[in-house]
């Protein structure tokens, strides 16, 4: 149990070791980026055509580009998978 403790502790080091801690100067780049721009655009147009508010349509629009990258997390991951399954299985 004690070597399982001390693995999760060093993922989790080793994860806080790779954040970027420039919070601000990130954040005001994006916000400065066209493609917030574009995505402001996108919001308005889709709250109006819609009949609801922006803040309603700003999290469709979010929950809808998570669900999109959170599916093909699943599908990379899978495909990983299937390749280690068959690397290994021709290995036996």
């Amino acid at each position: 149990m004690e070597s399982i403790q001390l693995l999760n502790t060093a993922i989790i080091k080793s994860k806080e070791q790779k954040v970027n801690h420039s919070f601000e100067e990130r954040l005001n780049k994006i916000c400065q980026s066209p493609a917030i721009e574009a995505l402001n655009k996108c919001i308005t147009q889709y709250a109006e055509t819609q009949k609801m508010s922006r803040d309603q349509a700003a999290l469709q629009v979010i929950e809808s580009i998570r669900e999109l990258d959170s599916i093909w997390s699943d599908y990379v991951m899978m495909e990983g998978i299937d390749k280690l399954k068959s690397l290994l299985k021709n290995q036996q």
